[in-house]
């Protein structure tokens, strides 16, 4: 792969990852607003939209925080060029210098700010090889971090997870966990769930599926389809609405990603995304062409 090409793509991806949102997102906004019945909620809906209107016509960034970004590739037996981490930063650093990105990533307990929005592992980058695969996918997600502040962790065992109620226990934690976040994760947000492996796998499975899989797909397991749909709706029936100010949309996905764990537990991982749904993706083959994906 021809390096300054490689480059220069993924740099155009970073900037159009914070000057937009994904595309099947912003439907699922237009789709909340024509069915709300709230006009307060409308009326916040209406204004999310002309937000992402504004910023795409004066290339500004659409929201002032520049999340956390985490970055997926994926490739072959090829595999992917050395300088992809490099080249990240110096997307990160340069769409920082022009005003796109707010320098917000710090030191976790000093509070050291590089100003540059990159630092000790972060940008994170997550490869993952794909068997035959003859093309490199490259997806970048800014993820809001107001958003992180609802998360949550649990261990369950089969017993917790009631099996025998159709998934009682799970469900009950999804929906405590969407009343104990409010408005906190700037809504109508989407939800990534992770369930399976150890605590790490769990969590980095609930990111990957509400930042890498559109929000209007169906997951092609029908169990995880039902609980998903099933799952949003049943977060839609609590009135928080909009911002959190009441109405009939507080969930616009969610997403569901699974892994094979010990018979002793089965760790659940939920993680907010807010509204915001900056991502971007590319795909490079091998002779240079470039498509997009997301």
């Amino acid at each position: 792969m021809d390096k300054e090409l490689v480059r220069a793509a993924i740099h155009d991806t970073c900037i159009r990852a914070v000057t937009e949102i994904s595309a099947d997102v912003r439907d699922l906004l237009g789709q909340a607003l024509e069915r709300e019945s709230n006009e307060t909620a409308k009326s916040m809906l209406s204004s999310m939209l002309e937000n992402l209107d504004v910023a795409k016509q004066q290339d500004k960034a659409v929201c002032q925080s520049p999340g956390y970004p985490t970055t997926w590739v994926t490739f072959g037996e090829d595999g992917f060029p050395d300088f992809v981490g490099e080249a990240v930063a110096d997307a990160l650093g340069e769409a920082t210098r022009k005003g796109y990105l707010r320098p917000s990533i710090v030191d976790p307990l000093t509070r050291y700010n590089p100003g540059n929005n990159t630092g000790e592992g972060v940008p994170n980058i997550e490869y993952q090889y794909h068997p035959g695969q003859d093309y490199m996918d490259f997806i970048i997600s800014f993820k809001g971090c107001g958003a992180e502040l609802g998360n949550a962790m649990k261990i369950f065992t089969t017993a917790t997870l009631k099996l025998d109620q159709d998934f009682a226990g799970l469900k009950r934690f999804v929906l405590e966990t969407a009343i104990n976040a409010g408005g906190k994760p700037c809504p109508p947000f989407g939800i990534g769930i992770g369930i399976g492996g150890q605590m790490d796998i769990a969590s980095k499975l609930s990111r990957q599926a509400i930042s890498t899989r559109k929000w209007s797909d169906t997951n092609p397991d029908p169990l995880l389809a039902r609980l998903e749909t099933e799952l949003r709706d049943n977060i839609n029936t609590l009135g928080l609405g909009a911002a959190g100010t009441g109405g009939d949309t507080v969930c616009l996905a969610v997403k569901i990603g699974r892994a094979a764990t010990h018979t002793a537990i089965a760790p659940v991982a939920i993680n907010f995304h807010c509204w915001v749904a900056r991502r971007a993706g590319i795909r490079i083959y091998r002779d240079g062409r470039i498509e997009k994906i997301l």
